[in-house]
């Protein structure tokens, strides 16, 4: 069995894209997080120590956030990472970001870059 744990819409005006530009005047960030736990004893323990604070993983994206970064790719993996070694109990973990109106010479409303990773059960 597998718990799943999932932020989904945080919101976060930023100062990431591949152009000067984009980094000076910002723009407006979404990102969703899944995280993939085993058979969490929270469900039976009503303890927060027994799966992830959401407290806590929204606080390491939003830090993460608040650094430019070039590619939301750079970004998505930057905050995979960052869960996952706090977090090593975790059997997977999934990264959204997404950009609203990015500057592509038409009509886009947003733009978005997924990263996954899964982790062997450790004993």
């Amino acid at each position: 069995m597998q718990t799943t744990v999932a932020l989904e819409g945080l919101e976060f005006f930023a100062y990431h894209g591949f152009h000067d530009e984009e980094q000076r005047i910002g723009n407006k960030y979404s990102v969703d997080i899944r995280i993939g736990l085993p058979d969490t004893k929270a469900g039976q323990s009503d303890n927060l120590a027994d799966t992830v604070d959401y407290g806590q993983l929204y606080q390491i994206i939003a830090r993460r956030m608040q650094q430019p970064a070039r590619l939301l790719e750079h970004l998505a993996h930057d905050i995979l990472q960052t869960v996952a070694s706090t977090y090593p109990q975790l059997l997977s973990v999934e990264v959204g970001v997404t950009k609203y109106n990015p500057p592509i010479g038409g009509v886009c409303t947003r733009a978005q870059v997924c990263v996954r990773e899964t982790f062997p059960i450790v004993p």
